[in-house]
């Protein structure tokens, strides 16, 4: 289908927060030993990433590698595993520093106060870090954050605090299957506000089949009520072996115009857009949205990825809970010397590689400053989503991102991603 015609149909084809995208991994055979992956990197301005695999609720969009409520066992387990894989790769890699940390999972807010002390502190071991020195993000959720963690947080050096808040409307939130005790989300933005992070971004999610302009309107004045620095807003998908998919539930036929709608209010309150999703106070300098797309980012965690420039990879990938189990299971059993090599994942080319930088900048609405040689852009322009001299996509450009970084993924890597089969 060309892209005349997926627009024709309003198309909403995939957020391209990373290419390749994680269904075109495979298992690597043979394996590649980390530290040959990462000799030739520049290792002196890391993007040191944690996955904590843990959540107190599913929600029913939710495809993110996370399983629900674990025991303690299980979260103990996992995060020795974690600290024991920072050990190995931080052998192997042999970083000259970090430059920026991020937090996400699942819901890393969901580790007790003592666990994150442990955590903070062993990655601080393996890793030439200051976590209160570089810029720092944390994702929670509003049910796991009390005003005693926050207060650690902030003391170990998170300066940039995300909350999934979804939605401020009891309707969207029911039909999200996201159930939230009354007050409960005013009272969490209420404790951060109170802990003096430097940015409080907010995740928003627009698109379900009943919500109007009116509802969605109220819920971005609630949340512009805490001026976050950052909002996040997402259109909603429903992934399979998700809970709205079981329930046989789709998004309703208005993400495009809701996305308008936010983005033109955003716009006249003074926020400035980074990309289709994220919108920034332009007083903030810090840059710590983590988008998954640059090189140098060592993951750490079950369902966490790592970028160089010739190899992506991670642990394996599923969204229905025994496969996720099973993988963190995998994960918890893991030697130090298997934690020193990568088994899974994808090897780039030359093409690739080009593929990925230009998509990386495209869709987050910059400029490029290369020569593109991709003969798509000219459709492009002639359809009014870019521009050139030098190449960037238009304000409807950005509008259309979740159809355009899809239709640009090359032949390779969507057959791969069409033969993979989700667990």
């Amino acid at each position: 289908m060309n892209l005349t015609e997926r627009m024709r149909q309003e198309s909403y084809d995939g957020y391209t927060y990373a290419y390749p995208h994680k269904t075109a991994y495979r298992p690597l055979d043979p394996p590649v030993g980390l530290a040959e992956a990462w000799r030739e990197e520049d290792t002196s301005r890391l993007f040191l990433y944690t996955h904590l695999p843990f959540c107190e609720m599913r929600c029913g969009f939710c495809n993110l590698f996370t399983t629900i409520r674990p025991g303690q066992d299980r979260v103990e387990a996992t995060l020795a595993a974690i600290l024991r894989q920072s050990r190995s790769v931080a052998e192997a890699v042999r970083p000259l520093g970090v430059a920026q940390a991020a937090f996400g999972g699942g819901t890393p807010s969901y580790l007790t106060e003592a666990q994150l002390e442990r955590l903070f502190g062993g990655l601080q071991k393996d890793w030439p870090v200051d976590f209160r020195a570089i810029p720092v993000s944390f994702e929670t959720s509003p049910g796991t954050v009390t005003p005693t963690k926050l207060a650690l947080l902030k003391q170990l050096g998170v300066d940039r605090l995300s909350l999934g808040v979804q939605s401020f409307e009891v309707e969207d939130l029911a039909d999200l299957t996201r159930p939230q005790p009354a007050g409960q989300l005013r009272q969490a933005c209420e404790w951060i506000r109170a802990a003096g992070f430097p940015v409080f971004n907010i995740d928003l999610i627009y698109g379900n089949p009943r919500q109007d302009e009116r509802s969605w309107e109220a819920s971005l004045r609630a949340a512009l009520e805490w001026r976050p620095e950052e909002l996040y807003l997402y259109p909603l998908y429903v992934g399979k072996l998700t809970g709205l998919d079981k329930l046989g539930r789709r998004p309703g036929e208005r993400r495009r115009a809701l996305y308008r709608q936010a983005r033109d209010l955003l716009l006249s309150c003074g926020y400035r857009q980074v990309s289709m999703r994220l919108f920034r106070l332009p007083q903030v300098e810090l840059e710590t949205d983590y988008c998954c797309q640059q090189d140098g980012m060592v993951g750490l965690g079950p369902g966490a990825r790592s970028y160089t420039r010739e190899l992506h990879y991670s642990s394996e990938y599923a969204v229905g809970q025994a496969g996720v189990r099973a993988i963190i299971e995998d994960f918890c059993g893991r030697s130090q010397a298997q934690f020193a090599q990568a088994d899974y994942g994808f090897l780039l080319n030359a093409s690739e590689q080009h593929l990925r930088r230009l998509l990386k900048t495209l869709l987050r609405n910059q400029s490029l400053d290369f020569e593109p040689g991709l003969p798509q852009l000219h459709e492009l322009e002639a359809l009014g989503l870019a521009r050139s001299g030098p190449w960037r996509l238009t304000e409807e450009g950005l509008a259309w991102s979740d159809t355009i970084g899809p239709w640009l993924y090359s032949e390779a890597v969507q057959e791969l991603m069409r033969e993979y089969e989700l667990r």
